[in-house]
């Protein structure tokens, strides 16, 4: 689908890390001095989901194919990036290409690794990334509002509606507000303007983000007080944060499921930082799974929250949405409750549903075509 989620942070801060661990390979290059990413290091992620084991448990299939969805580990940003210091004006369109932001924040001392900003101050350095977002949303509408101004001279239809909305947006950005905060502030007509705009525009500090607070081992049970610190300014402005160990993630590569779950709890973790983030970023991205099961394989099929069986369809094969005749759908609890698709039907668990029905996250699916 093309939908990716961007690693950033101030350099030193651990996303490389963090990127090696996500992707079970050491794919990104990790080292302790600024801009050792340079080049952004892209990488297919699979979704944890245990609700995959619970179907291929009954179904017994050949293979198991989860969902996916694409990060980014991008090169670290400064002050003045928006101004071109360090490799800003490259980060930040990087950053435009993505849908959703995970920033990594340090939240850990260690005199070894270098700070760029010289000691360990989550929230600075998180309104450090922020301010940079904003001061170069502020250069995109400041070229966008001269062009929408010409039009409106013109009488062009809807350049003046379009340049009022930049215009007070402006403002806002100006105020050290982002593009974010601005749309719960606007009416009905005003927020489809704003959407359109920022469809082309592709705001930075419009995007979704998650706070990826990287601790050290003594962290990951009881959060620390730079954890707290960003837990406190993460709930002004309604972002999640996950705690995660981007070291400790990287041991987990090659343990079992057990083996895991068992060095975690030692370390008072209940679950793996990096599959909270997998699973959160899918959610942000507004994505959900439906599954298909059979024999051959049990599959997580990946469609945006809303899409209705036929668009569902295409998914697998364009021809099944051209030639949708209708769907056989039996909800995922029920599918494990029964045991199978078999008692499932004769419990009246199977639902013939139309081009109209909205898949649910989890329903397990065949389509029926004929082209």
């Amino acid at each position: 689908m093309g939908l990716t989620v961007g690693i950033v942070g101030l350099p030193n801060v651990g996303k490389s890390t963090t990127f090696n661990a996500l992707t079970k390979a050491a794919n990104a290059q990790a080292a302790n001095y600024p801009f050792c990413t340079i080049e952004p290091n892209k990488a297919i992620v699979e979704v944890p989901d245990k609700r995959l084991s619970e179907l291929a448990r009954i179904v017994q299939p050949n293979r198991i194919v989860c969902s996916q969805i694409e990060f980014t580990d991008i090169a670290g940003l400064v002050k003045g990036a928006s101004k071109g210091e360090g490799l800003g004006n490259k980060f930040l369109a990087n950053i435009r290409e993505c849908e959703v932001v995970l920033h990594i924040v340090r939240c850990f001392e260690d005199g070894n690794i270098t700070h760029v900003e010289g000691g360990i101050d989550p929230v600075r350095d998180i309104e450090i990334i922020e301010t940079e977002l904003i001061l170069a949303d502020i250069e995109q509408v400041a070229k966008k509002s001269e062009r929408l101004a010409k039009e409106a001279k013109a009488n062009v239809k809807g350049a003046k509606e379009n340049l009022a909305v930049l215009t007070a947006l402006s403002e806002w950005l100006n105020d050290g507000k982002s593009a974010a905060s601005f749309a719960g502030s606007l009416d009905e007509k005003e927020s489809e303007i704003f959407a359109l705009l920022n469809k082309e525009l592709r705001l930075l500090s419009a995007k979704e983000v998650i706070y990826g607070a990287n601790v050290d081992e003594n962290a990951l049970g009881e959060d620390n007080e730079f954890v707290k610190k960003v837990r406190e300014f993460a709930a002004k402005s309604g972002h999640e944060v996950i705690k995660l160990c981007a070291k400790v993630e990287e041991d987990l590569i090659g343990m079992s499921e057990d083996e895991a779950a068992e060095f975690l709890g030692e370390l008072g973790a209940d679950e793996s930082g990096l599959e909270k983030i997998i699973r959160t970023s899918f959610a942000k991205l507004n994505l959900i799974s439906y599954f298909t099961a059979g024999v051959v394989e049990v599959r997580s099929w990946t469609i945006k929250r809303g899409w209705k069986a036929p668009k569902a369809a295409s998914v697998i094969h364009n021809d099944f949405e051209k030639g949708f005749i209708r769907a056989e759908v039996i909800a995922y609890e029920d599918f494990v409750a029964c045991g199978g698709e078999a008692k499932a039907k004769e419990s009246g668990k199977m639902r013939l549903e139309g081009k109209d029905y909205v898949v649910a996250d989890g329903d397990v699916m065949h389509f029926r075509f004929n082209v």
